[in-house]
């Protein structure tokens, strides 16, 4: 018998979004507490919760200042130990999100570090360079330079690859990756059932005095130097094989989001006692055909390049077949919505999850998608709390464009939006809160959970079908096998033991015939308008079926 997270199917909550239980616009521990009986019936049997540490929130918790504290605003310790029962009660496991690759600016050690130039935490981080003259030519993920003068005033630098508030951990040092470890221990024993390692790909860094190759003086984003380099397996394997030995049952998923398949294969291969599964962007490749050259490409919406999408696909599920379960997902809190990103419909958003979760592997659900939420709209720059934002609004308004009219475009792309207030009914604020949410915006076509309750044809019961449906054998271990097929259908089998099932869907806005193997073939799911005569199914735009074959394979 494997793993009980070979067969989970997680659920990710963003706190601040799902439930505020004390009335001050922010969602919380409690509230999450009170909805538990919504994921039972959902049907999910893991969540993932970011971050819920002390933090000053320049980085919505993601800027960790106390990582053996609870933050204020999402409850205290004991909140946290009875959700933790409440959650095991249900019959569902729990994720935490472990941020190990920086902490914030206001963490101890990094305070110390800044106000005693001869302090041990001094090696916990990042100092470089002399003289304010930065050590090399580096872009930070969030615009500008990996450096920023020592608050000290010593001539130094501290690296960051986030916000400058977000100082980066020196995994070198043998006593940060003990200490990392000791709080990883810490909340395991608190009940937990594992961790999701973020950002863990960029905790080994190149020689600090190498610039990247550029044309000029601005900082260059040089993620070679900072993602997967050799040493982050040599110094993640000891705290994996710590936790493992301590708690032989954690699961341990790795956000590894520039990992190609072989370096997946590396960090989940059994033999190398690092990740059981990692998250992955290399799923998803844009289709730029319409973009406009006259803009910056960063925040004009794209479609997803479907046919780039399919060899993707399969690559990754042949590679790490018989290795490792791959994740399965659309949307997160770095991205924006399936249903704003590339679903241009309810039944393409219904065929798009049908097509991914039924794969082979573990399918990450973020909160809200199994209604068809989209992004929010925003209507002013400083609503995205984003220094990259200006920048793309004057150069679309140079270009001809209005101010609002960027941004729309923005509301479409960004990952802020994504991380709107749960709805929960029709009363003000859906029943999220009584006060104001912490996250303002427009809604796009929102519907409450109540309102798709009452609806057997709402996205949200063909969610609850999608999920009991995965939970059958044949979709949870049997194999996987692409079809060879025009550019405009995806279609697979997953066979297993005694059976057989096949997932068809339409891509690209086509009424089409799929011409099934041999067999007589049942429809449980289906998305749109499908038709089964025989072994001949009959797809309308964006339609999607799942098939089962009845009877025993051969």
């Amino acid at each position: 018998m494997g793993a009980w997270y070979e067969h989970a199917i997680v659920y990710q909550i963003y706190p601040k979004s799902f439930q505020d239980s004390n009335g001050d616009g922010i969602g919380d521990i409690n509230g999450i507490k009170e909805r538990i009986p919504y994921l039972q019936k959902l049907g999910v049997n893991t969540v993932w919760l970011n971050p819920l540490f002390v933090s000053p929130q320049i980085d919505n918790g993601y800027d960790v200042a106390n990582y053996f504290a609870i933050d204020k605003t999402m409850g205290t310790m004991a909140d946290v130990e009875a959700l933790i029962t409440a959650f095991h009660q249900a019959g569902i496991h729990v994720l935490l999100d472990f941020v190990l690759n920086h902490t914030s600016d206001q963490h101890p050690w990094f305070q110390d570090a800044i106000h005693n130039p001869h302090s041990l935490y001094r090696d916990y981080y990042l100092f470089a360079g002399k003289d304010g003259k930065r050590p090399n030519n580096w872009a930070s993920f969030f615009g500008g330079s990996v450096w920023e003068p020592d608050p000290a005033g010593t001539g130094q630098s501290y690296f960051h690859l986030f916000d400058k508030r977000m100082p980066d951990l020196n995994w070198a040092n043998p006593e940060v990756r003990q200490a990392m470890g000791d709080i990883a221990e810490f909340w395991l024993a608190k009940g937990i059932d594992g961790l999701r390692l973020d950002a863990f790909i960029h905790i080994a860094k190149a020689d600090l005095q190498q610039d990247f190759p550029a044309k000029n003086a601005d900082p260059v984003l040089a993620e070679p130097f900072f993602a997967n380099l050799p040493q982050v397996q040599k110094w993640l394997r000891p705290f994996c094989e710590r936790i493992r030995a301590d708690y032989p049952d954690a699961f341990l998923l790795g956000e590894a989001s520039s990992a190609d398949p072989h370096l997946a294969v590396d960090y989940t291969a059994k033999a190398n006692g690092l990740m059981d599964s990692v998250i992955t962007f290399r799923y998803f490749t844009d289709d730029v055909s319409h973009v406009d050259p006259k803009l910056p490409a960063g925040y004009q919406p794209h479609g997803l390049d479907f046919e780039a999408f399919k060899k993707d696909q399969v690559v990754w599920q042949q590679t790490l077949s018989g290795v490792s379960q791959p994740t399965l997902w659309w949307s997160n809190h770095d991205l924006a919505r399936l249903r704003t990103r590339i679903a241009h419909s309810d039944v393409q958003a219904r065929s798009l999850a049908m097509l991914m979760y039924l794969e082979r592997g573990i399918p990450v659900i973020y909160y809200g998608d199994e209604l068809g939420l989209q992004n929010l709209e925003f209507d002013s720059v400083e609503a995205f709390q984003d220094q990259t934002v200006g920048p793309f609004v004057a150069a679309a308004k140079a270009a001809g464009l209005s101010e609002e009219a960027a941004l729309k475009m923005v509301s479409k792309t960004h990952k802020l939006p994504a991380r709107g207030p749960m709805p929960w009914d029709d009363s003000q604020h859906h029943g999220f809160s009584p006060h104001q949410p912490w996250l303002g915006g427009r809604e796009v076509t929102t519907t409450s959970v109540a309102q798709q309750e009452k609806r057997q044809n709402s996205m949200l019961h063909f969610y609850q079908a999608l999920i009991a449906l995965k939970k059958q054998p044949v979709f949870q271990d049997g194999r996987f096998r692409l079809l060879t097929t025009p550019d405009n259908l995806y279609v697979y089998q997953r066979l297993g033991g005694a059976q057989e099932a096949i997932v068809a869907v339409e891509l690209t806005g086509h009424k089409t015939q799929v011409t099934l193997p041999a067999g007589d073939y049942q429809a449980p799911l289906t998305a749109g308008e499908v038709t089964l005569e025989g072994n001949t199914l009959t797809l309308a735009p964006y339609a999607g079926a799942a098939l089962i074959k009845k009877g025993e394979t051969k």
